[in-house]
Formats: structure tokens, C-alpha cells, sequence
């Protein structure tokens, strides 16, 4: 049959979540104490017993066995002893059974407090000791209530701290909110164990992936590094020895079905997955993805790595309030500065685009000059036409053709029959003769330029036709 002290025993350990030896031990240590406090000193070694099916309570107090006696609550006296433990000498120690009357009943008002805080102690260390091995582990994780920027989460067994420095930036929490948290630290307090939990920890991403990836537990794919800001953006190098294995598709997953459900549980952060390479200078250049790297100078002594980028890839690089490059130099542990290209690098840009191309500069010269150029051939052009006659004709056009010769000889025929008919014919001759000499007189010398013949007078070609219609006359 179950005595009360049995059933309160198991419905501690019921409630508390205790081992029963944890709590009988617990009551064991209150009643020894209450016994010092009520009955004893301080000074003495005393041992409590209780048996479980009755309850009965038995004290056992400890004392040196001595010739003479002092203190007669640590010191018995040789013949006593010997009563308790036969052939007991000077110098042993008995234990003295010493049970009081009313002992359940004052031990039970005394230890009541003292029972309650042991046990409450025997808890926290419990407590302690489990979460204590989840450490940089992932757990489930409640939101019990909101305080300020402070979020106070269940854990089960235990309640979790996450501050406002471990909170991913732009994600909001309510109460009875379900998520998983990353154990930071479990710190001992006057209060029990505190446990600080994060959303924001590096660690984080990397026990999701590892929840994800079996090739990471597996150990054919290693996390090299990971650089995060919680939230916003998260930069992981990996790597592999195996030549079969594509690290980085891995992790990313069958139509990004891996990578797809890490994002799940952190929200709309984004993550780059780059390969780590043992030589610095390309690590450098795929932790800088996706902005594409000229050159890369590189300080091994003190670390530092000055990176030139295409002017056009400057603000990609850098990043969205320096994020890119403050990853870069968190995941790759160099101090990484970021510098656009200079003349020299354009060119070596230019040159890998179109080998012959020129400078900005050079090119907009060459564009105003090409300008400049044909509007002084376009005025030269213009001048030629306003110093030519209107009707003269260049000279390779003044052959002409046989239907320009047929017209003009019309046209003279014609000027004949006028001019025989109205007396005219013997002043046509001398226009004819003068015209002759006119003629000669204005053939282009042997020093005469072609421009020069060009130009000549407008009255040129008028007389011209007279000279035809001359030659026909005669």
C-alpha cells in the first residue's frame, strides 16, 4: 500500500520531471538539515534514512570515540561506544541512532522551505546539465512573450533568452510563434540556468545545411566558412576532395530544393554559395561573386588585399551598404579594399572587349575632327558651285553626247533660219569670228590650271553655241 510520503514523492517527480533518487536524496539533505537547525549544531555529521513504504524517519548522528568528552555533540565517551560498536577504540567513529519524539512534525514545518529549494536547485541543475550538452545545437522553440527587445521563448523543459544583437533584422515575433533557435550559451545564475538562444548565429545556417545536406554529416563536403549577417545576407565556402562531387551544387540542391528549404526557415535572407580554393587570391575573387575582378594585390604579411573592379562593377562589388565586401572579408579573414580600375585597366579592359579600341577620349576628338572635316569639304563644294557658270558644263562633259550634239545642232539650225530671214546672217559671222578669237583667246594655257578652266566666265558657254552656229553657216 502507498503511504502519503510515497505518493508526495512521486508526484514531485512527476511534476518536476525528477528521478526519484534526486529527490529522495533532496529530502534526505533537508531533514539532516533541520535536524542541526532544531536538535544538533551545525559541527555534527548527521545521516537521515527513510523508509520508503512506511515512511519512517531514521537519524544517524556521527561522534569521535574519546577517553574524555568536550563537546558532547561530536565526542562520545570509550564506554558508550563500545555499547553502539563492540570494540570501538579512541579516535573511531560511531554512528549514534537519535530519533526525537516530535521529529516528523518539527522537521516537517523546518524542512518545508528547505525541501522546496533543493529541489528547485536538483532542477536547475538538471536543466543545466541538458541543455549544456545542446550547446551550439539547434532546438524548437516557443515564443512565450515579447519584452521590449527582448523575446522570451519556451524550450521545453527549460526558457530561452534571445536579445535584440541575435534577432534577424526585419523578422517580427508574436506570441505562440514557432521557429527554430541555435542554443548560443548556457550560463549558471542565482536564478538557474540561463539559456541565450539566436537567430542571427553564423552557426545557424550551417545546422540547416547540415539537416539538409547529408554529404556534410557524411564528410565528403566540408563548410570551410561562413560569414553572416542575419537577415539580410549570408556568404558559406565549401569544398570537397572528391572530383565527383560538385560542392556548391550540392548544397543548392535538385532545382535549388536544399537551398530552398534552409531560406524557409530564416525568411527572405539571401545566401551565396561559393568554392573555397586554397590560393588566396581566387578565394578572394569568389567571395567578391557576383562582382567580376580585374586584379587582386595581395599582402601576405599583413593580410591585406587591394581589389580592382571594373568601374561599372564598383558599386556590385562594394555592395548594398558594403555588405558584398564586408562578407568578403569576414568569410575569407583578410582586410579586402576595393578599388576601380585606372587608365590602365580600362585599357586592359577594352582590349580583352575590342583590341583597337580607343579611349573615350580619343574617340570623341576623332568625332569632332570627322565633323569639322566634312562641313569643310561640304563649304569647299559650295564655293565651287557659286563660282561655276550655271550653264557651264565640267570638262569631261563637254564632248557630251551624241543626243546633246543632235539638240544643240536643232537649236542652231533654227537660229539660222531666223537670222536669214531678217538680214541678220553677215553680223552672226563676225559675232562668229569673234567668237573664234574669243576663243582662242580664252583656251586655258599649258600653265593654266584644271581649276583654273573650270571657273572660266559665264559668257563663255553663250558664245560657244554662237561658234557652232557659225561653223554650220559657212
Amino acid at each position: 500500500m502507498q503511504t502519503k510520503f510515497t505518493a508526495a514523492i512521486n508526484q514531485i517527480c512527476d511534476e518536476k520531471n525528477l528521478s526519484r533518487d534526486v529527490v529522495m536524496e533532496t529530502v534526505k539533505a533537508a531533514l539532516a538539515s533541520a535536524y542541526k537547525k532544531d536538535y544538533g549544531s551545525k559541527n555534527q555529521e548527521v545521516r537521515v534514512e527513510i523508509e520508503e513504504e512506511s515512511g519512517a524517519i531514521q537519524v544517524y548522528v556521527s561522534k569521535e570515540v574519546v577517553e574524555e568528552v568536550e563537546d558532547p555533540m561530536t565526542q562520545i565517551e570509550t564506554v558508550k561506544a563500545d555499547r553502539v560498536k563492540k570494540g570501538a577504540k579512541v579516535g573511531d567513529m560511531v554512528e549514534i541512532l537519535d530519533v526525537p519524539a516530535d521529529f516528523g512534525r518539527i522537521a516537517a514545518q523546518t524542512a518545508k522551505q528547505v525541501i522546496i529549494q533543493r529541489i528547485r536547485e536538483a532542477e536547475r541543475d538538471m536543466i543545466f546539465d541538458e541543455f549544456k550538452d545542446k550547446e551550439g545545437e539547434l532546438v524548437n522553440a516557443v515564443v512565450q512573450r515579447v519584452e521590449g527587445d527582448t523575446v522570451i521563448a519556451d524550450l521545453g523543459k527549460a526558457t530561452g533568452i534571445m536579445y535584440r544583437s541575435e534577432q534577424m533584422a526585419g523578422e517580427h515575433y508574436y506570441p505562440g510563434q514557432r521557429m527554430k533557435v541555435f542554443v548560443l550559451r548556457v550560463e549558471s545564475s542565482s536564478r538557474g540556468p540561463q539559456i541565450v538562444i539566436s537567430r542571427s548565429h553564423p552557426e545557424m545556417v550551417k545546422k540547416l545545411f547540415e539537416m539538409e545536406v547529408p554529404e556534410i554529416l557524411a564528410g565528403t563536403i566540408e563548410i570551410k566558412a561562413i560569414a553572416r549577417e542575419g537577415g539580410e545576407r549570408t556568404k558559406i565556402a565549401v569544398a570537397t576532395d572528391q572530383e565527383s562531387i560538385d560542392p556548391v551544387g550540392a548544397l543548392v540542391g535538385q532545382r535549388g530544393s536544399r537551398v530552398q528549404s534552409v531560406m524557409s526557415e530564416i525568411g527572405d535572407e539571401k545566401i551565396d554559395i561559393i568554392l573555397w580554393d586554397p590560393d588566396i587570391k581566387t578565394y578572394i575573387k569568389n567571395a567578391l561573386s557576383p562582382a567580376k575582378v580585374i586584379d587582386i594585390d595581395a599582402d601576405e604579411k599583413e593580410k591585406k588585399a587591394v581589389v580592382k573592379v571594373p568601374e561599372d562593377q564598383l558599386s556590385l562589388a562594394i555592395g548594398k551598404k558594403g555588405q558584398n565586401v564586408r562578407l568578403a572579408a569576414k568569410l575569407t579573414g583578410w582586410n579586402v579594399d576595393i578599388a576601380g580600375a585606372d587608365e590602365s585597366g580600362v585599357e586592359t579592359i577594352e582590349k580583352a572587349a575590342a583590341p583597337e579600341a580607343k579611349k573615350a577620349g580619343d574617340i570623341e576628338d576623332a568625332i569632332i575632327q570627322n565633323i569639322q572635316s566634312q562641313k569643310g569639304e561640304e563649304g569647299e563644294k559650295e564655293e565651287a558651285k557659286e563660282a561655276e557658270p550655271a550653264d557651264a558644263a565640267p570638262a569631261a562633259d563637254e564632248a557630251g553626247t551624241a543626243e546633246d550634239i543632235a539638240s544643240e545642232d536643232e537649236l542652231a539650225a533654227e537660229i539660222i533660219g531666223e537670222q536669214e530671214e531678217t538680214g541678220e546672217a553677215p553680223q552672226a559671222a563676225e559675232t562668229t569670228g569673234e567668237a573664234e578669237d574669243n576663243k582662242e583667246a580664252e583656251k586655258p594655257s599649258e600653265e593654266e590650271t584644271p581649276e583654273d578652266a573650270v571657273s572660266a566666265p559665264k559668257e563663255t558657254a553663250t558664245v560657244s553655241e554662237g561658234e557652232v552656229e557659225g561653223k554650220k553657216t559657212e
